[in-house]
């Protein structure tokens, strides 16, 4: 039980025993003690002073005198007016300590809360994983491992988008610019190689619509007639009538794709429950639409489209197929939706993607309870900034993106640039080890610096702050847990490695008390992170608690502290900041080495 919810019980006890008023929980008003007053929690007594009929001042001085006299928790109070100033006891601090310790699962709620779907990543196969899915998956996955200490079952999704014109963009090219390049022949990973001929699709097409417009033609129009476009437009039919030399170019160049993937995940330390393919889900959601139609809930056009009159929900009117009979994303979303639904007893689906595709789940969740599935309201559509460069917008087809890999493996080489003199200075340390050091300080400075910045909110990314060893960065956070186990590993020899005489009479001093304090902390910030869908609160923490603990040791001595009981208490008090950053980091799907 925490300090907050002991108090709590203990308020709403002393309110019966003194005024004889029965309080609620949510009467009981706590909140940290102001720098400027004497104690660590304040109560507010206002909501007891009318049923009291006494003053304030009053209220507060026989309230705090019964806490101190019945409770065992209140070394001392102080009344300023309506609020009650609280001093807990040391030992009441050492038995938090010692409870945190003992839970195997500090921070993690036991509350079971049902079965959570988390959408994440949604490539498309013709080009790799760049910066915007590197915060994407980074969001996805945090959130996942956040709402499952929450108490949620969760389920990790991927939709792959493997099937559209873009898809067709890729293979046309290879086809016809490729002479048969494998990722075997060029070196390349298989979702550069398809990537690379993306971009060779966009430089042909420009070259022809220019081309067209030097001839007299419209733009507009020559963006229409352009070869090239024509030809990507036709596979695309063909692929959905089942083009037998179609789709097997299409499996080939996808198989390579996946491949390429799947290391991309491995490096960022991503992975899933469940994979999605648009190419199996698309069918059924056109099914939906032709029942949608058939029932009188969508409408066809002159053209052959189909159509939502949404203007009756102050939106649009959206299509869902095209005059060719061909799908939309909206429809595969459609199809995926039902079939998730089918495969799992899913309690709450949450999409992680960017905010400029609001207005698509908006419209998601409208078509979904129109065609009568319960679960379309209660989509839920977690909406996240996008990542911008120092130099402006990234661009797939121009080929100006930051590309995952270079970008996940460039922060690697910094890390192990910027730790080099440190790292050869620990004892015994192998080339390996090295290696090792480097690939997480690089991996976590990449991760805690876009998960630090509210989700919400777009972002400048900086590969050069984010690998800082000061400030509020991973690698000043790792380097706190790495110098923390650097003193328990020679504390080991130590008969008084734990403590456990709490009637010692063992004092905590301010810094080792703020630490317990911050510590009782955490399972309230695994809450608000979850119930805020937020990494970036747990972010904070974890630098507060870094903060906190080097404050400390700054300040403090531990291994030559002469009294073996002070020296237990911090040796403990030590172990249990470093678990507590490790789960915190861990909840960010960031590791911590144990050497720095």
């Amino acid at each position: 039980m925490t300090i907050e919810q002991t108090l709590s019980s203990l308020v709403i006890k002393a309110v019966k025993a003194l005024y004889d008023i029965d309080a609620a929980p949510q009467q009981v008003q706590l909140q940290k003690t102001r720098p400027e007053f004497e104690g660590n929690l304040t109560v507010v007594v206002f909501p007891f002073v009318k049923a009291a009929r006494k003053a304030p001042a009053q209220v507060a001085e026989e309230l705090g005198q019964w806490l101190q006299d019945n409770g065992q928790i209140i070394s001392k109070f102080n009344a300023v007016q309506g609020f009650l100033n609280l001093s807990i006891s040391d030992r009441f601090w050492l038995e938090q300590l010692r409870d945190m310790a003992a839970n195997e699962h500090y921070g993690d709620s036991t509350e079971q809360r049902g079965l959570m779907m988390v959408e994440y990543s949604s490539p498309n196969t013709n080009k790799p994983l760049h910066l915007g899915h590197v915060r994407n998956n980074l969001l996805g996955y945090s959130i996942a491992q956040i709402q499952e200490a929450n108490g949620w079952q969760v389920v990790k999704t991927n939709i792959v988008n493997d099937r559209g014109i873009h898809i067709c963009k890729s293979m046309l090219a290879w086809q016809k610019f490729g002479n048969g390049e494998t990722p075997e022949s060029s070196g390349k990973k298989g979702d550069h190689l398809i990537g690379d001929y993306y971009v060779r699709f966009d430089k042909e097409y420009k070259a022809q619509v220019a081309e067209l417009v030097a001839g007299g033609m419209d733009e507009e129009q020559a963006k229409k007639e352009a070869p090239l476009m024509k030809e990507a437009q036709a596979m695309l039919l063909k692929w959905e009538q089942g083009d037998a030399e179609v789709r097997a170019l299409w499996e080939k160049m996808n198989g390579w794709v996946y491949a390429g993937f799947d290391e991309t995940y491995r490096q960022m330390g991503v992975s899933f429950d469940k994979i999605y393919y648009e190419s199996n889900t698309y069918l059924e959601g056109k099914k939906e639409v032709e029942r949608g139609l058939a029932e009188g809930k969508f409408y066809r056009r002159a053209d052959n489209s189909v159509w939502a009159d949404l203007t009756a929900n102050g939106l649009d009117e959206k299509l869902l197929l095209r005059t060719d009979g061909t799908s939309v994303y909206m429809t595969q979303d459609i199809g995926t939706a039902k079939l998730r639904f089918q495969d799992y007893p899913i309690d709450k689906m949450v999409y992680v993607v960017g905010n400029e595709q609001e207005y698509h789940f908006k419209v998601l969740s409208i078509l979904l309870d129109r065609l009568g599935f319960p679960f379309g309201k209660e989509l839920v559509h977690f909406s996240y900034g996008m990542v911008e460069l120092p130099n402006g917008k990234m661009k797939s087809r121009e080929g100006t993106v930051v590309d995952a890999d270079d970008l996940m493996a460039a922060m690697i080489q910094d890390a192990r640039e910027i730790s080099k003199d440190k790292v050869n200075t620990l004892p015994d340390v192998t080339p390996a080890e090295a290696e090792e050091i480097a690939r997480k300080v690089g991996l976590g400075a990449l991760k805690y610096f876009i998960l630090k910045v509210d989700p919400r909110k777009n972002m400048l990314f900086n590969p050069a702050e984010s690998i800082d060893f000061n400030g509020n960065t991973g690698p000043f956070i790792q380097y706190t847990y790495a110098r923390i186990r650097s003193v328990l590993r020679k504390a080991q020899g130590m008969d008084e490695l734990r403590f456990t005489n709490y009637d010692s009479g063992v004092s905590l001093n301010e810094k080792e008390l703020g630490l317990i304090q911050r510590l009782g902390e955490f399972p309230a910030v695994v809450k608000q992170a979850g119930d805020e869908f937020s990494p970036a609160v747990i972010c904070n923490y974890a630098y507060a608690l870094a903060c906190d603990f080097n404050s400390f040791y700054h300040d403090h001595s531990i291994l030559n502290e002469p009294d073996a009981d002070k020296r237990a208490l911090r040796l403990a008090l030590s172990a249990e900041v470093a678990r507590v950053i490790a789960r915190a980091m861990a909840l960010l799907g960031i590791e911590v080495p144990e050497r720095m």
